[in-house]
C-alpha cells in the first residue's frame, strides 16, 4: 500500500510541475502577443507597459535601441508595422527569466514606404511585479 501511495504522490508531483510550467509558458506567450499587438497598433502606453526600462532592442542591421527610442520610432511611424506574423515559437523559462525564439514575418510602412521583413528573433523576458516585460531583443535576417 505504501508503494502505491508513494507512486501516486510522485505522479501528482510531476503532473503539477508540468502543469505549472505550461501556465508560465502561457503567460509568456500572452506577453509576446501583447507586444506584437502593441507594435502593430503603435500605442505609446501599451508599448511602455510591456517593455523594461533598461530595454536593449537589437535590429538585424546592428542598430541597438533603448526603451525611449524603440517606443518613439513605433509611435511616430518611422518604424511602422502594418502586420506581424510569428511562427515556430519556442519558450524556455528559468526562474524569472524567459527566452523566446520565433520567426517574424511582417509587412511594414516605414516612413510611408511599404516593405516586408523576415527575421529570426530572440527575445528575453523578465518577470517584474507579477508581469512579464521585454528586457532584450535581437533579430537576424533570414537567408
Amino acid at each position: 500500500m505504501k508503494i502505491r501511495l508513494i507512486a501516486f504522490s510522485i505522479t501528482l508531483l510531476f503532473f503539477y510541475q508540468a502543469n505549472a510550467q505550461s501556465k508560465k509558458e502561457t503567460a509568456v506567450a500572452n506577453a509576446v502577443e501583447k507586444l506584437r499587438v502593441a507594435m502593430v497598433d503603435g500605442i505609446k502606453e501599451k508599448l511602455e507597459a510591456i517593455v523594461a526600462e533598461k530595454l536593449s532592442y537589437g535590429h538585424s542591421g546592428g542598430h541597438v535601441e533603448g526603451k525611449a527610442e524603440f517606443v518613439e520610432k513605433i509611435v511616430s511611424g518611422k518604424s511602422d508595422f502594418v502586420s506581424i506574423d510569428l511562427t515556430e515559437q519556442s519558450i524556455s523559462i528559468s526562474g524569472k527569466t524567459a527566452v523566446v525564439r520565433h520567426i517574424l514575418n511582417a509587412k511594414t510602412n516605414d516612413g510611408g514606404k511599404p516593405g516586408e521583413v523576415h527575421l529570426r528573433v530572440l527575445i528575453i523576458w523578465q518577470k517584474k511585479n507579477g508581469h512579464w516585460v521585454l528586457l532584450a531583443r535581437q533579430a537576424v535576417k533570414m537567408s
